[in-house]
């Protein structure tokens, strides 16, 4: 039988990686796990507020800085790499407790995802489209074959645009991510933290404001060094390809300030939009006075098996 596992998930900058370790610290035998799409490449660490190790409070941390930015991780090597790390927890007597805001891999995590093998000449011809026509009309495209695979993928992302048309050709069906009652592959609670519109709005901009502050603009200016505008995935996360273009000169720094921030609300509203999908999830209010009480309230009370 699977181990049980703690889920805290919602939208970017709702405050999810503090809340994981405050419960981790209360339940006193705990580790995290993030289900960041980002978080896992090396080096991207302002720009994808990964936590820092005072962040992570004495609190072990899993799929945090693994691969280099030029690898294209997958989400099914994703997927196999979250449920070692799951396993690896719960077998020392741990409470895994998954974090994420990456709606797809949170669920490939958590879910009975399987994802299909490729077709070589399918990928090619999708590839050249996207080379032909960009990755906004390729996104159209999906959003009008699988609304559901299109709001848990950027627009910019052309490398997991093309793979989602590419499944959804190869299978006849939606994409796996959308699939509308996915099979818990672990038993226990799933927390959503609830946050408003216009204070989820203001956070961002602050935080993006605080990228900037500790140092993002560097950080980018070294992984170009290193190639990361050359790579399909990692250079098109939020907030690198702004500053790519910044280092480029072709947009100020104000535009990729501003363009960071905007796009960066687009994504948390298809992230709210995804997890509210899923009537698994208990809400509960970010700002609530006894939100770590609640929390444990929660995984105590779930009688999951």
């Amino acid at each position: 039988m699977n181990p049980r596992v703690l889920a805290i998930v919602g939208p970017t900058a709702s405050g999810k990686s503090a809340l994981a370790v405050s419960v981790a610290v209360r339940l006193g035998s705990a580790e995290v796990v993030s289900t960041d799409s980002m978080q896992v490449y090396r080096g991207m660490d302002v720009g994808t507020a990964t936590p820092t190790l005072d962040e992570q409070g004495g609190v072990r941390h899993h799929l945090l800085d693994v691969w280099e930015p030029s690898h294209a991780v997958t989400v099914a090597e994703f997927q196999s790499e979250a449920r070692s790390a799951i396993d690896d927890a719960a077998g020392r007597g741990a409470v895994p407790i998954v974090v994420g805001g990456s709606g797809l891999y949170v669920s490939a995590v958590l879910d009975d995802l399987r994802f299909p093998g490729t077709e070589p000449e399918v990928r090619q011809r999708l590839e050249d489209e996207l080379a032909e026509h960009g990755p906004a009309a390729m996104h159209a495209r999906l959003a009008a074959a699988d609304p559901a695979a299109a709001e848990a993928i950027l627009p910019t992302n052309g490398r997991r645009i093309v793979r989602a048309l590419e499944v959804v050709e190869i299978t006849g069906g939606p994409f796996a991510a959308s699939l509308p009652e996915p099979t818990a592959v672990y038993p226990g609670p799933r927390v959503g933290l609830d946050i408003p519109r216009d204070v989820l709005d203001r956070r961002i901009a602050e935080r993006v404001q605080r990228m900037w502050g500790d140092g993002f603009v560097d950080e980018v200016r070294r992984l170009r060094a290193q190639g990361l505008a050359e790579t399909p995935t990692a250079s098109r996360a939020l907030g690198y390809s702004q500053v790519l273009a910044l280092l480029a000169g072709e947009i100020s720094d104000q535009q990729a300030r501003q363009s960071t921030i905007d796009a960066t609300r687009k994504f948390a509203r298809r992230q709210q939009r995804w997890f509210r999908r899923d009537t698994r999830i208990t809400w509960l209010p970010y700002d609530a006075p006894r939100l770590v009480d609640d929390v444990i309230a929660v995984w105590g009370s779930d009688t999951s098996t």
